[in-house]
C-alpha cells in the first residue's frame, strides 16, 4: 500500500504546475494534501475526484487559507474531521480516517510565525493532538500520521541549525514536543531507514535556495511502534516541484 503526503501550498496553484500529471504517475492508494487553500465547490471535477478517487475534504473557514484533503482509491470505514476544539477545527488542520488495518491522520500543524506570536496556539494544538492520538492508540488503533508538522526534529533536519535556534520550526519548545511524541511510542518513518543529513522537504522560494538544497525537513510520516513491522519504505520525492514543499511517501506491507 502506497501513501503519499504533500503540502501543495495552494491546490489550484499546484494544479497549474503539474499536480494532476504527478498524481496520475504515482497512482498511490492514498494521497494526503495539506494547505490546499480552497473549498471543493471552488474546484473543477478533475481536482475534486482525480482519476475518480474518493475524496474527503476539510477546508478552513477562512477563504484561501490552510485546509486538508485525502484522496483514496477505497472509501474509508469512518471519517472524523478535527480535534474537537473549535479554534483548531475552523482552520481545517486535522483529518482522522479509518481503514480496515490502520487509522490515517492527515494534519497541517500551525506555524509559530517569525515573531513566535502563534507559538502558544501551536503548543496547545500539539498537546490536544497527542491526547487524541493516544486515545485512538489506547483503543487498539494502529496509526499512520502524515503532516506538514512545521517542526524540524533535530539538527540533521535543516541545513543551518546553528543560525536557526530561535526560528519558528526549530524552537526548543517545538522540538521538545516532538521528543515527547517519540518517547511515548511513536517513530519517524523516514529516520527508520535514513540516518543521513541533507534530506529536506521544504525550501524557501528565494532564488537558488532549492537548487543549493538549503532546506528543512518538515514533512514526514509518524507511526506507533506496534505498527512498525508493516513499514516497507519511506522516501522523499525531492525532484517533484509545484510547491515550496516536496511530496513524501511510505509503503506498507499488505
Amino acid at each position: 500500500m502506497k501513501i503519499l503526503s504533500w503540502n501543495v501550498n495552494g491546490l489550484r496553484a499546484c494544479e497549474k504546475k503539474g499536480f494532476l500529471d504527478w498524481f496520475e504517475k504515482e497512482r498511490a492508494d492514498i494521497v494526503c494534501l495539506q494547505e490546499i487553500k480552497a473549498r471543493p465547490e471552488q474546484l473543477e471535477e478533475k481536482l475534486r475526484h482525480p482519476l475518480k478517487y474518493h475524496s474527503i475534504w476539510n477546508p478552513a473557514e477562512k477563504p484561501g487559507y490552510s485546509g486538508t484533503v485525502i484522496y483514496s482509491k477505497k472509501e474509508p470505514l469512518e471519517v472524523r474531521l478535527g480535534l474537537g476544539v473549535p479554534e483548531f477545527d475552523r482552520e481545517g488542520r486535522v483529518m482522522i480516517v479509518k481503514y480496515p488495518t490502520f487509522t490515517l491522520v492527515n494534519s497541517y500543524f500551525p506555524n509559530s510565525q517569525r515573531d513566535h506570536a502563534r507559538l502558544p496556539y501551536k503548543l496547545k494544538f500539539c498537546r490536544r493532538f497527542l491526547k487524541v492520538i493516544n486515545e485512538l492508540r489506547g483503543q487498539g488503533e494502529n496509526l499512520v500520521m502524515c503532516a506538514d508538522w512545521n517542526i524540524a526534529p533535530t539538527e540533521l533536519d535543516l541545513k543551518n541549525p546553528k543560525s536557526n535556534q530561535n526560528n519558528a520550526g526549530f524552537l526548543p519548545e517545538e522540538r521538545a514536543w516532538m521528543d515527547q511524541l517519540i518517547a511515548v511510542g511513536y517513530f519517524d518513518s523516514f529516520r527508520h531507514f535514513h540516518s543521513e543529513g541533507g534530506c529536506y522537504t521544504w525550501w524557501s522560494y528565494r532564488p537558488g535556495v532549492r537548487e543549493r538544497n538549503i532546506g528543512w525537513r518538515l514533512d514526514y510520516f509518524m507511526m506507533n511502534e506496534e505498527h512498525k513491522s508493516r513499514l516497507k519504505k519511506s522516501y522523499h520525492r525531492s525532484l517533484v516541484y509545484g510547491s515550496d514543499h516536496c511530496p513524501v511517501g511510505i509503503e506498507l506491507k499488505k
